[in-house]
């Protein structure tokens, strides 16, 4: 299954890719590799999703906030793939952090929003490794905050 009906299949409607805010770029290409720069949680009417997992948000809120992330990551893949996501051979790695309280350890699953999501879209291609990390800050007070290596065709 191409991975354009996969995405309409599940009802997945992705973000618009943001252009960086800083003095860095979204994506970069080197050889065969994608690296795309962090992806912050943003709803889906564009509000930033902020605060402390374990204080703010509960894990399965803050597992909806690293989806979020993943569809931004995934939008970047399309547009640095010219809009063809066919060209992403694999995900090779997530890194996520997580905005949390010092006592919260649930990283990993809060993480693996961003990591199912992945995997549903790109299916066995999507698995990868990845590190989770819990972070006493992000930019802008967000939850969490994923980036991406992915290998091109």
């Amino acid at each position: 299954m191409k991975i354009e009906d996969k995405i309409n299949e599940l009802k997945i409607t992705l973000p618009e890719a943001k252009a960086p805010v800083g003095s860095y770029v979204a994506t970069k290409k080197s050889g065969n590799l994608l690296f795309i720069s962090g992806q912050i949680s943003i709803d889906e009417n564009g509000e930033l999703i902020k605060g402390k997992v374990g204080k703010d948000l509960s894990t399965d809120q803050a597992y909806e906030a690293a989806k979020r992330c993943g569809l931004s990551l995934v939008a970047q893949a399309k547009a640095a793939c010219d809009g063809d996501l066919s060209k992403i051979k694999s995900c090779i790695k997530l890194t996520g952090f997580v905005n949390s309280t010092d006592n919260f350890t649930e990283q990993p699953k809060v993480i693996n929003g961003a990591s199912d999501l992945i995997a549903s879209i790109f299916g066995d291609a999507g698995m990868h490794t990845r590190a989770a990390v819990s972070t006493n800050s992000l930019p802008l007070g967000v939850s969490v905050e994923v980036d991406a290596i992915f290998e091109l065709n």
